[in-house]
């Protein structure tokens, strides 16, 4: 199983949208609240390579970027091959 990891806030639209297409491939992730905890603010930062939007949306230990990106992937097959599903 992957491991995804979502840093967002809680008033983010483009983060529910995120989690509902997550879940709408029956995928789990863990969800990281920058907003709440500002250290997790500063970790998504560093691992961003400096990207203060939310949400910053990471499989594997590897950057997707954001719900656009999160959406571009999936198009493109590249979500399939970052969770190493077969295509």
């Amino acid at each position: 199983m992957s491991k995804i990891e979502v840093y967002s806030t809680a008033v983010c639209p483009y983060c529910v949208a995120a989690k509902n297409l997550l879940k709408a491939k029956g995928l789990s992730w863990e969800d990281i609240r920058v907003d709440t905890d500002p250290a997790q603010r500063d970790a998504m930062l560093a691992r961003s390579g400096g990207r203060r939007t939310v949400p910053q949306i990471f499989i594997n230990d590897q950057l997707v970027g954001g719900y656009d990106d999160l959406v571009a992937a999936e198009r493109s097959g590249k979500l399939a091959e970052l969770l190493g599903e077969a295509a």
